[in-house]
């Protein structure tokens, strides 16, 4: 059995305007499929789905215009409709992803540009170096505070800053390597403990990186598969290993007030 709504409670209920349930009304786009006998838009299920539709496709982008026409082809059953979001969310997804990794090889690599020359960069960091993070890095993160704290404190590094700077984060994945080997629980004290001395080696040289960018950085080690790789060289497992070390970490210091 069908209900009928309201324009208030459509409005309400899918986080948009009166407003905008009128434009849509007015152009065509979303007409109720009832009105009441003074006149009033009454909405139906049918009107509700439709409504969540037009809402995806706006979120991603879509002009109204384009929208309209996706959703009157009767070519394109529901189904269809369903894989088509799926594909453009997995996109948007993976877009996003993307250049937040951008961030952090930016933040401790894009600034060390300014005193490396392209040989040395390649040099230093391997054959994996990118220099297009930087520019990606720069455009889309260069306003944030955390870019102009790396900037201030690595616009004076020399070779041997960022020598010493490597040999210390080549330390820490050596030891990290070994508690993984050792089968050390990741949530376990000398786990954090690890994880405490990766966020603040990177606070130290880079940025301040309190615990929640540390669990957006852990996010980034299993989602973006180029990062994932970075620590699957130095052992299989330790992407997922570190990751979880990082959030156990950030949760004890949570419930530990430290800040």
């Amino acid at each position: 059995m069908s209900t009928d709504y309201t324009v208030g409670q459509v409005a309400k209920v899918a986080g948009v305007t009166v407003r905008t349930l009128h434009h849509y009304d007015g152009i065509g786009l979303l007409s109720p499929g009832g009105r009441t006998p003074s006149g009033y838009r009454r909405y139906e299920d049918a009107d509700l789905d439709r409504l969540q539709q037009i809402l995806f496709y706006r979120e991603l982008g879509f002009p109204l215009e384009e929208i309209a026409a996706i959703l009157d082809d009767g070519s394109v059953s529901p189904t269809e409709h369903l894989r088509r979001q799926h594909e453009l969310l997995t996109a948007r997804i993976g877009h996003l992803q993307e250049l937040a990794a951008a961030v952090e090889r930016a933040m401790e690599a894009n600034t060390m540009g300014v005193r490396l020359t392209p040989e040395e960069k390649f040099e230093m960091f391997g054959s994996d170096y990118d220099e297009n993070w930087e520019g990606e890095a720069e455009r889309r993160w260069g306003g944030s505070e955390e870019w102009k704290d790396a900037q201030r404190r690595t616009g004076g590094y020399r070779k041997a800053d960022w020598e010493r700077i490597k040999a210390e984060a080549d330390a820490i994945n050596e030891r990290l390597v070994r508690a993984l080997g050792a089968g050390l629980a990741a949530d376990g004290g000398e786990a954090m403990d690890l994880a405490e001395v990766h966020r603040q080696h990177i606070s130290e040289h880079f940025y301040a990186c309190g615990y929640e960018i540390h669990r957006g950085l852990a996010a980034m080690y299993l989602a973006d598969p180029r990062f994932t790789a970075t620590y699957e060289k130095l052992a299989p497992g330790l992407a997922r290993w570190l990751h979880d070390a990082m959030i156990a970490n950030a949760d004890r210091a949570a419930r530990t007030g430290r800040p």
